[in-house]
């Protein structure tokens, strides 16, 4: 599996922070992990780590998501955005395995396929900001 298919399936993960309770994730990691059938154990280890991970440090990243973009605090923005910027910001500031401009590139990526229309210029104006 391409690390653009694992970070695909740790932004759906995410993507359910927003609808369960915080201290669900490794539950609902493990739900949807059950419906991927294409992943190894070590990707699924890979996958779960990082969603979880990330879930760990939601209110740090939101408040750098809040103090980039300007006039859309975190709790205006579309659910996928938040998610998709959430896993972004996570993979620039603290993982140290990925380059930054693959993370904003990546997060450009997904927000063409999940986000509103307006997502991926929204998204790569604020990660441009961070950067």
């Amino acid at each position: 599996m391409t690390r653009s298919a694992m970070r695909e399936h740790i932004f759906k993960i995410l993507f359910r922070l927003e609808f369960y309770d915080a201290d669900e994730m490794d539950e609902q990691a493990g739900y949807y992990m059950e419906g991927v059938h294409a992943a190894s154990e070590e990707e699924e280890k890979y996958i779960t780590g990082k969603a979880k991970a990330v879930a760990g440090l939601v209110e740090k990243i939101d408040e750098t998501i809040n103090e980039v973009s300007e006039g859309w605090p975190t709790n205006r923005l579309g659910k996928s955005e938040l998610a998709i910027m959430r896993l972004a910001v996570y993979e620039m500031q603290y993982d140290d395995d990925i380059p930054v401009n693959v993370a904003i590139n990546e997060a450009i990526e997904l927000a063409k396929k999940y986000g509103a229309d307006n997502a991926p210029s929204f998204i790569n104006g604020v990660l441009a900001k961070l950067a």
